[in-house]
């Protein structure tokens, strides 16, 4: 009978070497740690990943064996078992390669294992030792700086979002023997470069509104859905202008700032759109085709990715053909729409998305497009045209705060030589009572904007009269008017007097929102 032993991990004299290093996998914008613990020995060669481990992820042991051969360092006379814990999460992101690599290092003895302590390491490799950029990186940094690491170590491809980062060193690499000379003190990594935050304008490629003919209500409508941050839906006939309306709003709005920046270039980076692109400095605006399915809209996918509404978040989601979108994709806006989120339930957990833009819908009469046109007949049966505007449900019109009319602009307002007013203008007012609104936060204020005010919010700011309360009951009366529709009307209220610099809502104030609830006066159109 042989005897056997244990001593420091060994098992019959053959040491066992261990290794561990530290990354984050992402659900939504969620970074979740992530530990990867390697256990090396000598005997038959194989390499084994555990833990819930996607494709993407079992396919790094082919990277990692090649990047490491590159090194000098051979993996055929090593038995190899790599954990990636906790084993209960599912891991489906490349850029586990270069934190295998290392424990993998560490467990052979290459570098010291200490050195991988409180270091997030993000990277996925080629076959030849570079490291590739990822998806995701700036908010799993931003987890990992939440967590206390020391320092993080990325891609030099994503260098732009690292330098957004404050509050934790975040180094940059090319290879991943720059890591392993780094880590075993022989050369430092150079820091990423820390980004120098200057927002760009939002007008870069929108149409000025000087070049807007006529449709002063429709102008009107635009400034205070942008002052506000409100959510608009423009009904007329093909031609009138919804579109070039439309395309002007992201030159009214204020810039983005930093922490809005952060958020919004996280979103467009888990969604792999800026991989080597840089920061995103303006307000996004988003434009899909009408065939967008639910999930390319709202989000979601069997590994859950943002959709249109959370790539516009704060800035401009144009639905352009309203009613041609699926139905069950509009109704799927509802719920973002009020919460200013999209939560993806599956089976593998739940993500979740920021999804607060601002809607600016665009919608025809009818089929033809010409119901209500003061020269072209309407071709469409009044079946035709009922059947067209079911598609809009009222659940979903009621979420759009501001409904106006785009009629068709007469010739003599397309000749004008007198010159509208420009998006500058009209966006220093807006800016002007975006500062007001700004200025009420606090204690009894937390929206950032009055579209996101609650009714106590409102109760405090706009307070009624008792002849708004009569005005507001009247309507009620008449339009059939939710409770969601008097709130919306309160708040694109506040926003119009900010527009005048008026610190109280007058009536005059509530007759303009309430002219602004086009389909309640009016559900035909």
């Amino acid at each position: 009978m042989v005897a056997t032993s244990t001593v420091n991990g060994a098992i019959l004299g053959k040491p066992l070497g261990l290794g561990t290093a530290h990354t984050s996998a992402l659900l939504g914008l969620d970074a979740h740690t992530i530990r990867v613990e390697v256990c090396c020995s000598r005997g038959p060669s194989f390499f084994t990943l555990v833990g819930l481990a996607e494709a993407a992820v079992r396919e790094a042991r082919v990277r990692v064996a090649s990047a490491l051969a590159r090194l000098g360092v051979l993996l055929d006379e090593h038995a190899i078992t790599v954990n990636l814990a906790p084993a209960g999460f599912r891991k489906n992101d490349a850029s586990l390669d270069v934190p295998i690599a290392l424990a993998v290092l560490a467990a052979l003895e290459h570098i010291p294992d200490q050195s991988l302590d409180s270091v997030l390491v993000l990277g996925e490799l080629s076959l030849n030792g570079e490291l590739r950029p990822i998806r995701g990186a700036l908010p799993q940094l931003c987890g990992g700086k939440d967590r206390g690491m020391s320092y993080a170590i990325v891609p030099k491809g994503n260098e732009d979002e690292a330098g957004m980062v404050r509050g934790m060193p975040v180094y940059v690499a090319t290879t991943l023997g720059d890591v392993i000379e780094h880590l075993a003190q022989r050369r430092r990594l150079p820091l990423a470069t820390k980004y120098s935050f200057a927002p760009t304008p939002n007008d870069a490629f929108a149409p000025d509104m000087s070049e807007i003919r006529g449709q002063a209500t429709a102008r009107r409508a635009l400034e205070i859905a942008a002052a506000g941050g409100h959510n608009l839906l423009l009904v007329g006939p093909p031609g009138g202008g919804k579109t070039l309306l439309a395309r002007t709003m992201p030159a009214l709005l204020p810039p983005l700032d930093f922490d809005e920046a952060v958020t919004v270039t996280s979103i467009h980076s888990v969604a792999g759109l800026i991989t080597g692109e840089g920061a995103i400095t303006s307000r996004p605006f988003r434009a899909p085709h009408h065939s967008v399915s639910e999930a390319g809209l709202v989000g979601g996918g069997e590994l859950p990715r943002p959709g249109e509404i959370s790539l516009a978040h704060h800035g401009v989601l144009f639905l352009d053909e309203f009613a041609e979108f699926r139905r069950s994709a509009l109704e799927a806006l509802r719920q973002p729409l009020e919460d200013g989120r999209v939560c993806i339930s599956r089976a593998r957990g739940q993500a979740s998305f920021p999804a607060s833009p601002i809607v600016v819908a665009a919608v025809n009469p009818c089929p033809c497009g010409y119901f209500g046109h003061p020269v072209r007949k309407c071709r469409c049966t009044d079946l035709r045209r009922s059947s067209y505007l079911q598609k809009l449900s009222g659940p979903l019109l009621d979420r759009l705060d501001i409904h106006v009319t785009v009629p068709p602009v007469g010739i003599s307002a397309l000749c004008s030589r007198q010159p509208a007013e420009s998006s500058t203008t009209v966006a220093a007012r807006v800016l002007a009572a975006r500062q007001r609104q700004w200025a009420r936060r606090g204690d009894a204020v937390t929206a950032s904007c009055n579209a996101k005010l609650n009714n106590s919010e409102l109760d405090k700011i706009a307070p009624l009269t008792d002849a708004a309360i009569r005005l507001l009951t009247t309507a009620v009366e008449r339009l059939g008017l939710s409770a969601r529709g008097v709130a919306k009307i309160r708040r694109v209220a506040r926003t119009i007097a900010d527009l005048e610099d008026n610190p109280r809502v007058s009536n005059a104030h509530l007759s303009e929102a309430l002219q602004g609830r086009l389909l309640d006066r009016d559900p035909g159109l």
